[in-house]
């Protein structure tokens, strides 16, 4: 009987060897590895820690827990102070890290604008946007009233920095009482070739030529209309069409535009650039176009005429085509479904600054009854080379475009003057009641029936050195009597407040205008008879105590005469109001600003200067204003 054989002959290690080299891994025999052992391993070493109490474990865990708590409070409390401090206005990193990194960062001014613009949107959806924080003002003493809205100051944002309704509600949380949307085309359009913005950092200046790169009226319309729906959705109001309505008829309590109390948006819309300057109605179709799109969503509704990068838009300054714009784009205003239209203004260039020129667009905005001008755009004018600027800046001063910065500042200023004293006298004017034309049968015995009080002979301006003494010798009169009483009193008033004088477009004034109680008009005759003789001054604001009504109404005339129509008596409403002007250009501080009020303007609007600035720029300027009124009250007491 045969040895059984195992299943598995182990091989020899020769054949082993033979078959590593040459076979593939997978047909090599079975070779079992034996490591040697490892004696370190199987030491066990004496432990040198200590055992700890209950007691010690406790306390160490105590501490533990106090530096995490300690660590963890430190931290939280670094994050919400670090919020407060980047979400406030008045922080320096915005002008001193952010301006800088997107500057070394985006060297194209176009790009950084666009970057910050959208970074700016979605810090807002977040939350998380720069605020003015303090509510200053909340104490009044900047407010200014403005086509029957008071305002919390008078500071506002030319178009430009939010061209397509990107970030109203952002930039009026930084503290603008007034932010200006656009330029907005009827159609889109692109604009001129890029590159087209430069910076000059020496004199922080800009040359741009955008050429009004507009998204069109239609989708800028539906982004306003968005706004408003979300924001009756917010009150309860639905997000529907009828609740959008309900917010534009004032339900709210707030301005249809802004939707925030004490602020206003204004949409500024213009000439597509292939509209031809010659053909009047195809420009007016332009601009009515916009303003059916855009106008039941604003406050305030701009025509630019100024702009330089759009060929042949300024030749529309002229009195006679701007006067048909105007007064197309004034009756498309009105026709919008809403209580209250908003006001128009028109844009005017600083380049256009002669006597006829300003003469022209005055006669434009009275005849027309627009609400007022916005003074003040970039310039084509360049100035002597300023001292101390670059080779390579100087190149860019000479680029073709507008020109904006500081050194506009005195043109500004000027511009301002010149057009506040040819409006008011434009105005006064205007506001002269006619001459009553009698009718062949009345005699004499009934018009003294009809008009019981003879309207005063309207006085003209004064234009001598005499009258204008007399004014200031009558005023003197009325003044305050220097005691403690009226020093307390005084210093309960605002520092800086313009009188009321304007009203709002509301259906119910122009049914009272065109319909003027016999009563009221007396009323308002009788006052004009009481006033002194030697008083010369035009006076076209509007009494706080004076009824619309009352204040521009015409004298009460025959039975006979024919009643007015409703059109002719919206234009000479509005052809009485003091005329409103927003001036932008070169200003940058408070002082500034202050004296562009002081020449005549109604609210300041900035653009370079937020382009430097930051953010902050803003509460700077308004705090600077502060610092300036206290300064001058000051100066008052110790004299």
């Amino acid at each position: 009987m045969s040895r059984l054989r195992p299943a598995r002959e182990i091989p020899s290690r020769r054949w082993q060897c033979l078959a590593r080299r040459t076979l593939p891994p997978y047909v090599r025999p079975f070779h079992t590895h034996h490591p040697k052992p490892n004696l370190r391993n199987q030491l066990r070493f004496q432990s040198t820690t200590t055992s700890f109490t209950t007691s010690q474990i406790a306390s160490r865990s105590l501490i533990t827990r106090i530096n995490n708590l300690v660590l963890g409070t430190a931290i939280g409390l670094s994050l919400i102070l670090g919020y407060y401090y980047v979400t406030d206005t008045r922080a320096s990193i915005h002008e001193w890290l952010i301006i800088p990194c997107l500057r070394y960062f985006y060297p194209d001014a176009e790009d950084a604008h666009e970057f910050g613009n959208r970074a700016l949107k979605a810090l807002y959806s977040f939350g998380l946007h720069p605020r003015e924080r303090g509510y200053n003002d909340a104490k009044g003493d900047l407010a200014v009233e403005v086509f029957g809205h008071m305002l919390q100051n008078p500071l506002g944002t030319s178009a430009g920095i939010d061209k397509h309704c990107d970030i109203p509600d952002a930039l009026l949380a930084a503290g603008a009482a007034i932010v200006e949307i656009g330029g907005v085309t009827a159609e889109p359009q692109e604009g001129n070739d890029r590159p087209r913005v430069f910076r000059i950092p020496s004199h922080r200046a800009l040359v741009n030529r955008y050429g009004l790169n507009s998204e069109g009226a239609d989708h800028v319309a539906m982004r306003l209309r968005q706004r408003v729906r979300e924001y009756a959705y917010q009150l309860g109001f639905g997000i529907d069409e009828e609740a959008e309505q309900r917010v534009l008829d004032g339900e709210a309590g707030v301005p249809p535009g802004s939707l925030q109390e004490g602020k206003l948006v204004a949409v500024q819309i213009a000439k597509n650039k292939w509209t031809p300057e010659d053909d009047v109605e195809a420009t007016k179709r332009d601009y009515v176009y916009c303003v059916n799109a855009l106008a039941k969503y604003a406050d305030v509704i701009v025509v630019n005429v100024s702009s330089p990068n759009t060929p042949g838009l300024r030749h529309l300054q002229k009195s006679e085509p701007l006067t048909d714009i105007l007064t197309a784009v004034v009756e498309a205003a009105r026709n919008v479904r809403r209580k209250t239209p908003p006001a128009v203004m028109v844009k005017v260039s600083p380049d256009e600054d002669g006597e006829d020129d300003v003469r022209g667009v005055c006669d434009a905005v009275v005849e027309s009854g627009a609400a007022g001008v916005i003074c003040g755009n970039t310039t084509k004018r360049r100035d002597p080379l300023p001292s101390g600027m670059p080779q390579h800046e100087r190149l860019v001063f000479l680029e073709q475009g507008g020109y904006s910065g500081p050194q506009t500042f005195d043109r500004t200023v000027a511009l301002v003057r010149r057009y506040r004293r040819v409006l008011d006298d434009r105005s006064y004017h205007a506001s002269e009641p006619p001459s009553p034309q009698p009718h062949p049968s009345n005699n004499a015995e009934t018009r003294n029936i009809a008009s019981p009080v003879q309207a005063p002979e309207v006085s003209h301006p004064p234009t001598t050195y005499n009258e204008i003494e007399a004014t200031v010798a009558r005023d003197a009169q009325h003044l305050k009597p220097d005691t403690p009483e009226a020093e307390a009193e005084s210093k309960n008033q605002s520092l800086f407040r313009i009188p009321e004088r304007h009203k709002s477009f509301s259906s119910s004034t122009t049914t009272d205008e065109t319909h003027p109680s016999p009563n009221s008009s007396t009323q308002s005759q009788q006052q004009l008879a009481a006033s002194p003789s030697t008083d010369t001054t035009p006076s076209p604001s509007i009494s706080p105590t004076t009824s619309p009504s009352s204040s521009s109404s015409p004298p009460a005339s025959s039975p006979s005469s024919s009643a007015p129509s409703t059109h002719s008596s919206r234009n000479r409403t509005t052809n009485n109001q003091r005329k409103v002007i927003f001036a932008t250009g070169g200003i940058s501080s408070g002082s500034q600003a202050l004296e562009v009020l002081s020449a005549g303007a109604d609210v300041v609007q900035i653009y370079t200067a937020l382009v430097y600035g930051g953010i902050g720029t803003i509460s700077k300027i308004k705090e600077g204003m502060r610092d300036e009124l206290r300064k001058h009250q000051n100066d008052g007491k110790r004299r």
